[in-house]
């Protein structure tokens, strides 16, 4: 029978479809174990019937031919120990006769996870688990997937494009000077040159006439967005703490660390692209929470909350909620203009040391220096204080030199001609994105409740329109493998510290994260490869030339 790839449909004994099987064991055996168990049972209902592609040379659905392997996993099924750990790290490296197939079959296999249980990890906690940035990561290395080699595209990593390529943006620095203060240790709460210069610039962006200033007390310079969240879980204590779904992968590990608090997942609703509605926070205070993390503007949707909701929020939380906001992707904002604006919670801070409110933002993505670590946290005094306590034990502070380095960043209309260059330039990624995946038959919606992203550089891609396997977040990131192109399944959003929730209903198993913020010739090749796959698939809306 012809497979709608123009070869031979193999047989069950075809040693190319047993090697496929292999493949995709491996690659399900690494996942987390709620996820892997998520993951067989969605690839089990994805076998006994939904959407599949059917044989361009008949009308059976290529399914029939696939799901050869159902019953002997459905056997075994029951024998898997569900709280086994396979370790992320050390997998073998895919046979170099298998990456050179052509992709004539794809098989939905239905994975029997495969464990070591003979060796053993004194003292080591072996619940913990990759993010879902590192494990994509190491997945594709087990493909060849070198940083360095131009043939990959990597649409996962959470980063921005760090070089000189962005018309208008200033130079990123080559040398750095350090001098005799610089070989000192740097403060746990930062310098005060640079936290007086983060104070300024939110004062002059954000709070112009307003009475109450930041001044160099309410900011708290850390190594990184992770260290500063992790300061943040290490300060709050004996309280419910609510958080909404889906957000940041690397919050799931962070909350499920500390006892010190109990983390409440909140899961938004898929039909308005996951707006936060301020009923939502209205009943978790109601409850008895009184402290609330989310990321504005939101990963992975790439949506914003508007001036009024962000007022509104504040009003809500001020007299009993503590504000944690996420602030990484404020100034990644395309809806007025790209003329340098951003949206901050700094805005609507009536009193900075009485308002319960810590703002996270940084060097990292803004200013497209992700490896300098440099990041602050803006917040009543006593806050700060308590977070530079918590940095002498956590982290022991950020690097001196870049820390006196970036001060001359940070001068308010620096920043604003920085910024808007680079809104414009990833708007035009964007829509390049955006446009490409329109014409292979993706849709999008414009407007506050589209799925047009209109902040960040993410894009939440909808597969529940696509054949079969691509359907499902794994299947197609699998298929993006061997295209060398990296995404990241959309199941690692969902944030549910030491599994106490019941969340399989809203795990996002038709959905990936595709990033736009690497470099425009990355993005070409992400495009390109995921058309080639949509093309074996005869899934495109048009013929490829």
């Amino acid at each position: 029978m012809t497979s709608p790839y123009g070869n031979s449909s193999p047989t069950p004994n075809d040693s190319r479809s047993g090697e496929n099987l292999e493949e995709f064991e491996r690659l399900e055996s690494t996942l987390p174990p709620p996820l892997r168990r998520s993951a067989s049972s969605l690839l089990e209902a994805l076998s006994l019937g939904g959407n599949t592609p059917v044989d361009s040379g008949s009308s059976t659905p290529i399914a029939q031919h696939e799901n050869r392997f159902s019953s002997s996993w459905l056997n075994s099924r029951d024998s898997v120990p569900s709280s086994a750990h396979v370790p992320s790290h050390g997998a073998k490296a895919i046979p170099a006769h298998v990456l050179s197939d052509h992709r004539s079959t794809s098989p939905i296999p239905m994975p029997k996870p495969k464990f070591n249980s003979e060796i053993l990890k004194p003292a080591m906690n072996t619940k913990q688990s990759s993010t879902g940035v590192l494990w994509v990561t190491e997945r594709a290395s087990e493909y060849g997937f070198d940083p360095q080699d131009a043939d990959w595209a990597n649409l996962g990593q959470g980063a921005p494009e760090h070089g000189d390529t962005v018309p208008g943006s200033f130079k990123r620095p080559t040398s750095i000077p350090i001098t005799n203060i610089g070989k000192e240790y740097a403060p746990t709460a930062g310098i005060k040159e640079l936290r007086e210069a983060v104070a300024n610039y939110y004062n002059d962006t954000y709070r112009q006439g307003k009475p109450s200033k930041y001044s160099y007390k309410n900011v708290c310079i850390v190594p990184g967005g992770r260290a500063g969240l992790t300061r943040i879980a290490s300060i709050i204590s004996d309280c419910y703490l609510s958080f909404f779904l889906p957000d940041y992968t690397a919050y799931a590990e962070m909350l499920s660390l500390f006892k010190n608090f109990s983390p409440i997942p909140v899961p938004l609703n898929e039909s308005d692209n996951y707006e936060v509605h301020l009923e939502y926070v209205k009943r978790e205070l109601d409850r008895g929470v009184s402290a609330l993390l989310t990321s504005n503007p939101r990963n992975p949707t790439g949506r914003c909350m508007t001036r009024r909701q962000l007022a509104q929020l504040h009003d809500l939380c001020r007299q009993k909620c503590l504000l944690i906001m996420d602030e990484f992707y404020s100034h990644y904002y395309y809806d007025e203009g790209c003329n340098g604006s951003s949206i901050s919670s700094a805005e609507f801070v009536e009193d900075v040391n009485r308002d319960p409110v810590l703002i996270l933002n940084g060097l990292t993505k803004a200013f497209r220096l992700p490896g300098w670590r440099i990041c602050w946290i803006l917040g009543p005094e006593e806050y700060i204080n308590a977070l530079s306590s918590a940095g002498s034990f956590l982290d022991g502070g950020s690097n001196a030199p870049l820390q006196y380095t970036a001060v001359d960043f940070l001068e308010p209309v620096r920043v604003r001609n920085e910024m808007k260059a680079l809104q414009q330039h990833f708007k035009m990624k964007r829509d390049y994105v955006v446009g490409r995946l329109s014409k292979m038959g993706f849709k999008f919606t414009p407007g506050p409740h589209g799925n047009i992203p209109n902040s960040t550089f993410y894009l939440w891609l909808n597969l529940s329109h696509l054949p079969g396997k691509l359907s499902n977040c794994l299947g197609f990131f699998h298929e993006c493998l061997h295209e060398k192109v990296i995404i990241v399944p959309g199941f690692f959003f969902l944030i549910n510290p030491q599994n106490l929730s019941k969340l399989e209903d809203v795990i996002w198993y038709h959905y990936v994260r595709i990033s736009y913020g690497p470099e425009f010739e990355q993005i070409v090749k992400g495009m390109d490869g995921i058309e080639r796959i949509l093309e074996r698939y005869n899934c495109l809306p048009y013929k490829r030339h």
